[in-house]
C-alpha cells in the first residue's frame, strides 16, 4: 500500500483535497493540516512539528502552493518515495517579479494579513471578491490567525531554495496567476489551470496521479 500525504495550500483547509480519489486498493490517502507556529519559527523547525503528522515511513508528499514548499522542506528531513508540488514553485527563482520585489524591499509587511480570513471587511480596502470567489474562500480558507498569516508570508517571500531538488515532480496550471508558467521550469502544465485547480481540475488528478506517483 502507497501512503500518500496531502498538504493544503497557504490558511488552507484539507477540504480543497475532499474530490481527490485515488484507488483505495492501491493508495491510502492522508490529509494534512497547519500548525499556528511559534513567533517567529524556524522553518526546519516549522516541519519537523508537522512531520508528527506523518505516520508512515517512506510517504508520498504531495503538497500545493505554499504547501509545496512546506512539503519540500519535510523532504529533506525524511526519506521519501516521491515529492510532487502542485501550483508551487521549485525555488525563489520561480517567483513573479511582484514577489521578487517584495523579498528584497519588504514591502510584503505593509499587507493587512489580519483580514485574509474576514472577507466581509476587505470591501472597505477596496478589495471587491466576485460571489463565485467569496464562496469559494470561505468554504476552503479557514486559518484566519495573524500570527499564522504573517508568519506564512514571511516564509514563503524569504525562501532560501536555490535549486530544484532532485526526482521532484511539478504540476503546473498555463493561466495560474500567483505564480505565472513564464516563471516556471520543467513541470507537467495542464492547460488552461489556475492556482486553484486542485479543486476545480480534480478529474484530471484522479485520472493521471496515481500513474505520476507509480513513475520511477
Amino acid at each position: 500500500m502507497i501512503q500518500v500525504y496531502l498538504m493544503p495550500g497557504m490558511a488552507a483547509s484539507p477540504l480543497i483535497f475532499e474530490n481527490i480519489s485515488l484507488p483505495q486498493e492501491h493508495f491510502e490517502v492522508h490529509l494534512m493540516d497547519w500548525l499556528i507556529p511559534e513567533p517567529k519559527e524556524p522553518l526546519t523547525s516549522y516541519c519537523q512539528r508537522l512531520l508528527k503528522q506523518v505516520k508512515h515511513d517512506n510517504p508520498v508528499l504531495i503538497g500545493v502552493s505554499f504547501g509545496g514548499v512546506i512539503v519540500q522542506e519535510m523532504a529533506k528531513l525524511i526519506q521519501v518515495k516521491k515529492l510532487i508540488i502542485i501550483s508551487s514553485v521549485k525555488s525563489h527563482h520561480e517567483f513573479p517579479r511582484r514577489m521578487r520585489l517584495a523579498r528584497s524591499t519588504g514591502l510584503h509587511k505593509l499587507l493587512p494579513t489580519s483580514l485574509m480570513g474576514n472577507f466581509d471587511q476587505l470591501s472597505k480596502y477596496g478589495m471587491s471578491i466576485a460571489p463565485k470567489k467569496m464562496e469559494l474562500y470561505k468554504r476552503y480558507l479557514n486559518i484566519s490567525d495573524p500570527q499564522y498569516l504573517d508568519w506564512a508570508l514571511e516564509t514563503i517571500i524569504k525562501w532560501q531554495q536555490e535549486q530544484p531538488m532532485e526526482g521532484i515532480v511539478h504540476i503546473h496550471g498555463s493561466a495560474d496567476p500567483v505564480f505565472p508558467l513564464k516563471y516556471i521550469k520543467n513541470c507537467v502544465t495542464i492547460d488552461g489551470g489556475t492556482h486553484v485547480m486542485i479543486i476545480n481540475r480534480f478529474r484530471w488528478f484522479n485520472e493521471n496521479l496515481p500513474q505520476i506517483i507509480r513513475e520511477t
